[in-house]
């Protein structure tokens, strides 16, 4: 009995001695792990200038990142172009990559990728995989609603359109802004003072509606 406690013991002993020196190791091996890549990706939003559509196309259509109410506007029932542009800027391959354009309100798609929810108003397409530093560039038309279709309290107002880029692992969004003018309207109350009034207002109406016809073909040459 007094041997084989011996021999338990020496086991015992030369084991303690295996770990202190072998955990370490061990500890260290197991901590170790390889980084994953970082996934990046960009989305750039653009808006157009104003512009008159041709029979052959559009032409000299520029794109900004936005459109200030001091800058050109957009008239009631015309078109609008969009200009996304989705970048990888990571250094590995980007898979099942989706992009999705937010639609405002006064407005609706005419023709670009993807598929129109008209219940949600968002315009979404499978945009594949993007190797390391690809770009892709996507256009979207739209078209402005009629003026009946518009606010009525409102003459000028401003709308924003937004882009969203993602898949599982990076994601991206960006916005542009632009402007609405209203149509100038002639005044259509009726005169409620006497016969001579009446011709001046009649006057004043006819001038009225001639400045607003002017400026509604001033907007459009822009």
């Amino acid at each position: 009995m007094k041997k084989v406690y011996s021999f338990s013991a020496t086991l015992l002993v030369l084991s303690s001695v295996y770990m202190m020196f072998a955990s370490p190791t061990m500890a260290q091996y197991g901590q170790f792990v390889q980084p994953t890549p970082a996934q990046t990706i960009l989305i750039d939003k653009m808006v157009s200038k104003p512009y008159i559509p041709t029979k052959g196309g559009v032409v000299n259509i520029q794109y900004v990142d936005n459109l200030t109410p001091s800058d050109p506007r957009f008239s009631p029932g015309q078109e609008v172009m969009f200009k996304l542009k989705v970048k990888n800027t990571s250094n590995i391959t980007l898979n099942n990559v989706t992009v999705k354009d937010y639609v405002p309100a006064y407005i609706d798609p005419v023709e670009g990728p993807g598929t129109y929810d008209a219940n949600s108003r968002v315009i979404a397409w499978d945009a594949g995989s993007f190797a390391p530093g690809e770009e892709k560039t996507y256009f979207i038309k739209m078209k402005l609603v009629s003026q009946d279709k518009m606010p009525a309290n409102k003459g000028l107002f401003c709308l924003t359109n937004k882009g969203q880029v993602y898949n599982g692992y990076a994601s991206d969004d960006d916005s542009a802004q632009f402007c609405v003018e209203k149509a100038v309207v002639g005044v259509t109350t009726a005169p409620k003072a006497g016969p001579e009034a009446g011709i001046l207002l009649l006057g004043a109406q006819g001038i009225l509606m001639g400045v607003g016809y002017s400026l509604k073909k001033l907007t459009e040459q822009k």
